[in-house]
C-alpha cells in the first residue's frame, strides 16, 4: 500500500473543519477526488482509510492494535514499529509512517483522547485510552530525535485462570492452589518485572473471588477489568496546568477504605501508598491484593522497606506492619530466550527473628510445568486451614 503524501493529510483536516464535516470515507473520498482527481478508485479507498486512521484512529498502528494476538506495540521512529505478541519483541515488518511529524501528531491526538497534555512544558504522558489501550509517549527534546509511543493492548474478554493455563503461565496445580489461596482470603503480593503478566494474573485471580463480594480497585490507569459482578474502580489523576487537582494513589486507598470493600485492590504500589495498604489489611480488610515491581519473590520486603521510606516510615515499623498484614508473594518472570511469561514461585512472609520481615519458599514453578515444595509450604497450609480451607500434602 503506497503511503499518502504528508501535506494531503493536512487539507483533508482543513476542509473537513471549514465544512464542520466529520472523517467518514464520503466526506474524505470527496476532497481527494476535487484535488487528486488522478487517483483510481482502489487508490481512492486505500488512501482514505489510511487518513482516516490518522484522523480518528491509531494511524498505520490501527492494524496492529486490532491483532488479537499483539500485547504491544512499541514506535522508535517513522519506519521503526515493533510488536510483542507473547514471544519476545519483533519488527513489525511493512508498517511504518510518512516522517516523524506524523509520528508526533499521533502522539499528541492520543494524549488528547486520553484527556491528558503533551506538549514542550510536559513532554511525555502516561494514560489510558477510551478502548482500554495503555498509553505512553515522549516527545524531543527527552526523547532524542523523534517521539517514541509505546502501547499495550487491552483485551475485550478479561483472563481467566484456564486461560494461564492454556497458555502455560502456570500447571494446572498451580492454578487450583491460587483459588484456594483465594477463597481463603490470604492477602497476596504479585511482583515481577516489567511486562511480566503481574496484571494478567492479578485480574484473572480477582475473577475467582466470591461473587457476593464488594471488589474496589485503586489505580493509576484503568487496567484491571476482572470478571466479576460487583466492582468499584477508582482512578488517580494528576495535577492539571495550573498544577491543581491531583488525586494520588494515596488518596485513592484511603477512599477506597470508606467504601465497604471485601475485597481492596491496589493495581501496583510504587510509592508512599504502601503504608496505607498496610495499614489497610491490618485493619480488618482481608483477602487485599496488589502488585509490586521486583527482581524476586525475596527481594520484595526489601522494596517495600524502600518505598515506606518515601513516606517517612520506620524501617522496623513498617516490616511490623507487613509480617502482620501480608501472607503470600507470587513471582512471575519472562523468559529471556521465547518472552514466555511463568508463575516462577510462591513464598509465604514470615519473621526474620530481629524483627524484620523475611520471605521463604513454599512453591517452585518449574519451566517445565512440575512444582516443587519449599520450607514455606507448612506455613502456607496452616495459613489456610486457620480460614477453613485445605490444601494437599502435595502438589503433582
Amino acid at each position: 500500500m503506497q503511503s499518502y503524501p504528508a501535506a494531503l493529510l493536512d487539507v483533508v483536516r482543513l476542509h473537513l473543519a471549514e465544512a464542520g464535516a466529520l472523517p467518514t470515507t464520503g466526506s474524505v473520498a470527496a476532497v481527494l477526488r476535487a484535488h487528486h482527481p488522478s487517483l483510481g478508485g482502489s487508490d481512492v479507498l486505500d488512501t482514505v482509510r489510511q487518513i482516516q486512521a490518522e484522523l480518528i484512529g491509531a494511524g498505520p498502528l490501527d492494524g496492529l492494535l486490532m491483532r488479537p494476538d499483539v500485547t504491544d506495540v512499541l514506535v522508535n521512529g517513522p519506519d521503526e514499529v515493533w510488536i510483542d505478541r507473547g514471544g519476545g519483541l519483533e519488527r513489525a515488518e511493512g508498517v511504518r509512517f510518512p516522517d516523524a511529524q506524523a509520528v508526533r501528531r499521533l502522539a499528541h491526538r492520543l494524549a488528547t483522547a486520553a484527556g491528558r497534555r503533551l506538549d514542550d512544558a510536559m513532554p511525555w504522558v502516561d494514560a489510558r485510552l477510551p478502548d482500554g489501550t495503555r498509553l505512553h509517549a515522549v516527545i524531543p527534546p527527552i526523547a532524542g530525535n523523534c517521539t517514541h509511543i509505546s502501547l499495550r493492548t487491552s483485551r475485550s474478554r478479561p483472563f481467566t485462570m484456564d486461560g494461564l493455563v492454556a497458555g502455560r503461565m502456570l500447571p494446572r496445580a498451580g492454578a487450583d492452589l491460587l483459588a484456594r489461596i483465594v477463597e481463603a482470603r490470604l492477602a497476596l503480593l504479585i511482583s515481577g518485572g516489567t511486562g511480566s503478566g503481574k496484571t494478567t494474573l492479578l485480574c484473572a485471580l480477582l475473577g475467582l473471588v466470591d461473587p457476593g463480594a464488594r471488589i474496589v480497585l485503586a489505580e493509576d490507569s484503568a487496567e484491571l477489568r476482572p470478571a466479576h459482578p460487583h466492582v468499584v474502580r477508582l482512578q488517580s489523576r494528576p495535577p492539571n496546568q495550573e498544577g491543581l487537582g491531583e488525586l494520588t494513589l494515596r488518596d485513592l486507598v484511603r477512599q477506597a477504605l470508606r467504601m465497604r470493600p471485601d475485597r481492596l485492590v491496589v493495581g501496583e504500589v510504587r510509592g508512599a501508598e504502601v503504608v496505607d495498604l498496610l495499614a489497610a489489611l491490618n485493619t480488618g480488610h482481608e483477602g487485599g491484593f496488589s502488585t509490586v515491581h521486583a527482581n524476586a519473590a525475596a527481594d520484595v520486603p526489601v522494596r517495600l522497606e524502600a518505598l515506606g521510606a518515601l513516606a517517612g516510615l520506620d524501617r522496623f515499623l513498617l516490616h511490623s506492619q507487613l509480617r502482620a498484614a501480608l501472607d503470600v508473594v507470587i513471582h512471575l518472570v519472562r523468559d529471556p530466550q521465547n518472552g514466555a511469561r511463568r508463575v516462577a514461585e510462591l513464598h509465604t512472609v514470615v519473621d526474620r527473628g530481629n524483627g524484620l520481615a523475611d520471605t521463604l519458599p513454599a512453591v517452585l514453578f518449574r519451566a517445565d510445568g512440575a512444582c516443587d515444595l519449599g520450607p514455606g509450604w507448612t506455613n502456607l497450609q496452616r495459613a489456610c486451614e486457620e480460614r477453613g480451607v485445605f490444601l494437599p500434602g502435595s502438589l503433582l
